[in-house]
């Protein structure tokens, strides 16, 4: 399987370079603090589609996965909508689970991530004048924070010593009401923290859309031409044999961070492999199970693939080739030999945890074989999992 082109493989090398470039810790608060350059409202017509491009060029670097700064996801307009959040992803002194909060699986409205604490840094989606949509918006304010107080530079161009980048700084995520503290304590934490601003016309850019409410849509993917492929690859994952839903299980639970997709269609749309309550031509209804091995708390499961709608990020992004060269593979590997299975494994924590019970039945030739082929692919899930 080929490398994706951004992949640098051990996540250390992504602290490094996180701490060279200044990733934004999730301890920013929002300022309001002195008078902001510019900060004259222009309303313009301005839709999603011209600002993203903004955020995938200058955001989405520390602001697309689960351990985004203050959990703000900027890979698509939904995270965007959905807000912030004060809860760390990684505490050291929790003792207990977390409450998950993946986007796209653990809620499905703005209502529900506000009640799971998110709070908005545009408009939440009700009419204001132009003026309220900014003063509102914890997203404008970052980046206007930022042009007023540019990076501070020696007289020799070097960048002065005014960021904590340790891996035990201060922890802040302020909301809009908070955002005047903020200012005042951290002047030079705006956005993107630690980097240079945005131009003036990209932040005019983000004004005008912020001022006319953050409104637009992000359109889904044209998935039409794939439809044949997605029908092809669902009907291999839920046959309804013993054999065939135990197999269906395995493949799952070892791709499911994969980033799907069909070269001999185009490899421009990627997909995800998910667990469903529903079968192949009904809308899916994704069971959001903390782990892939989890109760799925429905009599049949059906795996389903849906498009990836977040923009692509190399530490994330682990493509996988869905071809009629593997479904011939697979169909080779698992179906060559017959094999009984009197009782589908159950999903109790003892057995669903320990893949030698689970899949015990399916022959070890295949499995032995499986994991070879897959030990690059598995190897990364370790890494970027």
């Amino acid at each position: 399987m080929k490398r994706s082109d951004g992949y640098l493989g051990f996540d250390l090398r992504w602290l490094i370079l996180a701490l060279l470039f200044g990733a934004p810790a999730c301890s920013e608060e929002e300022p309001q603090g002195p008078a902001l350059p510019g900060n004259t409202v222009a309303p313009q017509n301005i839709e999603f589609a011209q600002v993203r491009p903004i955020l995938e060029k200058r955001c989405v670097v520390c602001h697309a996965c689960y351990d985004a700064s203050c959990q703000l996801n900027l890979s698509t307009l939904e995270g965007i909508r959905r807000g912030a959040s004060k809860v760390r992803v990684y505490d050291g002194a929790r003792l207990t689970a977390a409450e998950p909060s993946r986007l796209f699986i653990d809620a499905n409205s703005i209502a529900d991530w506000r009640d799971r604490g998110f709070f908005p840094v545009v408009n939440d989606g009700d009419d204001a004048p132009p003026e309220q949509n900014l003063a509102d918006s914890v997203m404008y304010k970052m980046l206007r924070l930022k042009q007023a107080n540019p990076l501070p530079l020696h007289e020799d161009g070097r960048l002065q010593n005014v960021f904590d980048l340790s891996l035990s700084r201060a922890w802040s995520c302020p909301d809009a009401s908070e955002f005047d503290d903020y200012a005042q304590q951290q002047p030079h934490a705006g956005m993107p923290f630690a980097l240079p601003a945005l131009t003036d016309a990209e932040t005019q850019l983000f004004e005008g859309w912020i001022a006319g409410g953050a409104k637009g849509s992000a359109p889904d993917p044209d998935l039409a031409r794939f439809e044949t492929a997605i029908d092809r690859w669902e009907a291999f994952f839920n046959r309804d044999s013993k054999q065939g839903r135990l197999v269906g299980r395995y493949v799952y639970e070892h791709l499911f961070l994969g980033s799907l997709h069909f070269p001999e269609i185009g490899s421009s749309v990627f997909f995800k492999l998910v667990r469903s309550s529903t079968e192949a031509g009904k809308p899916v209804e994704r069971i959001a199970g903390r782990r892939p091995f989890d109760d799925p708390g429905v009599e049949r499961i059906y795996y389903r693939l849906v498009p990836v709608k977040s923009h692509i990020v190399a530490k994330t992004h682990m493509p996988y080739a869905l071809d009629r060269q593997r479904l011939e593979s697979f169909e080779r590997l698992f179906f060559s030999d017959d094999f009984e299975i009197v009782q589908l494994p159950s999903y109790d924590p003892e057995v669903a945890s320990n893949p030698f019970v689970t899949f015990g039945d399916i022959p070890a030739r295949a499995r032995y074989r499986f994991m070879l082929e897959h030990s690059e692919f598995t190897i990364r899930g370790f890494m970027k999992g």
